[in-house]
This record gives C-alpha cells, structure tokens and sequence, in this order.
C-alpha cells in the first residue's frame, strides 16, 4: 500500500491510466486524426534523429527564460515601488490595468514590424506578458506588510532603505514567487504564439508547421515537450522557493499561492 501511495503522490499511476486510455482511443481511430502513444513515439525518433526536436526545445527555452528573466528583473522593482510609493501607484496603475487585459498576440503583428523577425520581436513579447503579472503581485504583496512592522524598524532606528529589504521585501516574498510562477506559464503561451507567426525554429513552429505534411503525431509532440518543459520549470522553481520560503518562515510553497488570493 505504501507503495502505491508513493507511485500516486509521484503522479505516476494517473500518466499510466492516461497513457491506456489514449492508446485504446487511438486504437479505434485513425492515427491521422488521433495519433496514440506508440505513433508519437516513433515520430519523436524521426525528430531525434535528424536533431531538430532537442534543437527546437533547447530554442524556445531560451526564448521563454530570456523574456521571462527580464520582465522578471523589471517587474519586481516597479511592483516595489508600486506597492510603497502612492504617487508612483496613482501613476503607473491606469496603465496597469489597461495594458495587463490586452494579450501579448495581440500585439504580436506591431512588434514583428517594430522589431523584425529575429529574437527581439519574440523576447520582447515574451517580457510584454510577464511584466505586468509579476508587478501586480509584487504590489500586492507590498500592500499586504503590516504596518506595525514597519513602524516597529522606525522605532528602532532603521532607514527606509533597510525597512525596504529587511521588512518590506521579506515579507513581499511569497507574492512575488507566485507572480514569477504565473509569469512563467504566461511566457510559454506567449512563445507558442509568436514562433508560430514569426519564427523558422522552435516548438509553436513545429506545431504550426506540421499541420502542412498533416502531422498529427508531430503537434501531439509538441504539445508533450511544452508540458514537460512547463512542468520541469515549475518543479525547479518550487524547488528554489521551498529553500527561500524557509528563511522567511513559510513552509509550503503551495501557501505562497493561497496568499495572493
């Protein structure tokens, strides 16, 4: 029983009873329109094989961590400032709650003819959707430190810069590792659309390309290698957040998320 249990912690029994039920759809079907597990598998080998699958993956990580890293980077500060500053939130908050409802393919069209074609354009949108995620958490999680806290370091003779990183940012720390969380399922979404208008390589170009040899097998692996990809990211960032977390006296990172609720 203890086994099992692990196998049904780790996820493993669920995939197993996904994985029958889709080979026993796919069995039934024709593989054109819905491909099965063993299909896929062995169009993942063509793949492998003439190396575009890993190269394809390796490229739209990059793409994703680049823009996410720099909307990232962005974000916090002007959430910080958001979050502190009242004129600064009286401010920037009207374009915040403007610019955050329209989606980053929107704008995919202007940045391919303000930017080009090359990496830019896909970076850039790819910050376009992480910034504005990562600064409303970062804002929120400012508004929410107690005042008692601060006016105790003020008490005790501490700056408003030393309030800021040992009062304010600690205790904005959970808010703002579910916004860079959030922030990164946003930029997979946003990848996927640009590589597939405006790009020569990477998986949303897979997919969109191989709809014209009528690969069916080839979208389904795609679609697995972003999932995996989302998946590992997320199990990496939990990881780094669970050792953050503890300073701070948070013990389970999922409580990071019920926080900004």
């Amino acid at each position: 029983m203890n086994f099992i249990r692990k196998l049904l912690k780790l996820g493993i029994i669920s995939w197993l009873f996904i994985i029958i039920i889709w080979q026993l759809a796919a069995s039934f079907s024709n593989p054109d329109f819905l491909p099965g597990p063993i299909v896929i598998l062995l169009g993942a080998k063509e793949l492998i094989e003439d190396g575009s699958l890993f190269k394809f993956i390796i490229i739209s990580f990059g793409r994703v961590l680049v823009g996410w890293a720099f909307g990232s980077i962005i974000g916090i500060p002007i959430g910080l400032l958001i979050g502190r500053i009242k004129a600064v939130k009286e401010f920037i908050e009207p374009f915040l709650n403007f610019f955050r409802f329209i989606p980053a393919i929107a704008f995919l069209t202007l940045f391919v003819l303000w930017f080009g074609i090359g990496e830019e354009a896909k970076i850039i949108l790819i910050m376009y959707s992480t910034i504005f995620i990562v600064m409303l958490n970062t804002a929120t999680g400012v508004a929410h430190v107690e005042q008692e806290k601060i006016r105790a370091a003020r008490c005790l003779g501490a700056t408003e810069v030393q309030i800021l990183f040992s009062v304010i940012i600690p205790a904005a720390v959970p808010y703002i590792f579910t916004g860079v969380r959030l922030a990164m399922g946003n930029s997979f979404m946003a990848i996927v659309s640009a590589e597939m208008l405006a790009a020569k390589e990477g998986i949303g170009y897979l997919i969109w390309t191989s709809r014209l040899y009528f690969r069916t097998d080839w979208i389904f692996l795609g679609l697995i290698s972003l999932g995996l990809m989302g998946f590992l990211t997320d199990k990496l960032l939990r990881v780094i957040g669970s050792s953050t977390m503890r300073r701070y006296e948070i013990k389970n990172v999922n409580q990071s998320s019920e926080l900004s609720r």
